[in-house]
């Protein structure tokens, strides 16, 4: 492994910790949750750690061998359960690597009962989109997922979320997962959470 690799590595450890303390801070209570692009499940695995009411399955693109919680394959763009089968749906950095985000945030929107929670990426300042780049590749080229490089200006967020008619319950910019110096560099006004409760 090379030095970037090493230093994501550890990163990567204290972001995903940092990310399951935000998420489950948002999960309502007794909740069903749908984590699609689950990876191996480590981060669902947290969150049900921290939130022993909660119930958490996974789907993604590319079924890993072993994984943390129950995951199903699927293509990408139909989530394999019928209408109002979670209570939650969570995409945690996948909806970028979509060639069309919409299409699984109106899938979201049909397979959730109460809300759908994303963390994602603002194409927001100076240098954003080579930043956010440099972070893909590092993050994923090694593991094959698919780089589109489909980052949202902050008002292209807001219009999906008044497409679907959600409301945005939650909307976090300052999540404070990577240390300092990393912070200035990598965080910015790059990140954000929402919680978009369906009414």
């Amino acid at each position: 492994m090379n030095w970037i690799g090493s230093i994501h590595s550890r990163v990567h450890r204290r972001r995903v910790n940092v990310l399951a303390r935000h998420v489950s801070s948002l999960i309502p209570l007794n909740a069903s949750v749908l984590d699609v692009g689950c990876g191996d499940g480590w981060l669902a695995a947290l969150i049900a750690r921290n939130r022993p009411d909660v119930r958490m399955a996974g789907i993604d693109v590319l079924k890993r061998p072993e994984t943390r919680i129950p995951v199903r394959e699927f293509d990408g763009n139909t989530i394999p359960y019928k209408d109002g089968s979670f209570d939650a749906i969570l995409f945690v950095d996948v909806l970028h690597h979509t060639t069309d985000p919409m299409v699984l945030l109106r899938e979201a929107r049909r397979v959730a009962r109460q809300a759908i929670i994303i963390k994602d990426h603002n194409l927001s300042g100076m240098f954003a989109y080579s930043t956010l780049r440099f972070m893909d590749r590092v993050s994923n080229e090694r593991h094959g997922v698919v780089l589109p490089y489909n980052y949202w200006l902050p008002e292209q967020w807001q219009r999906a979320v008044r497409e679907l008619s959600l409301s945005a319950t939650v909307w976090k910019k300052d999540l404070q997962l990577y240390p300092a110096p990393a912070r200035w560099i990598f965080e910015r006004s790059l990140h954000f959470l929402a919680l978009l409760t369906i009414p």
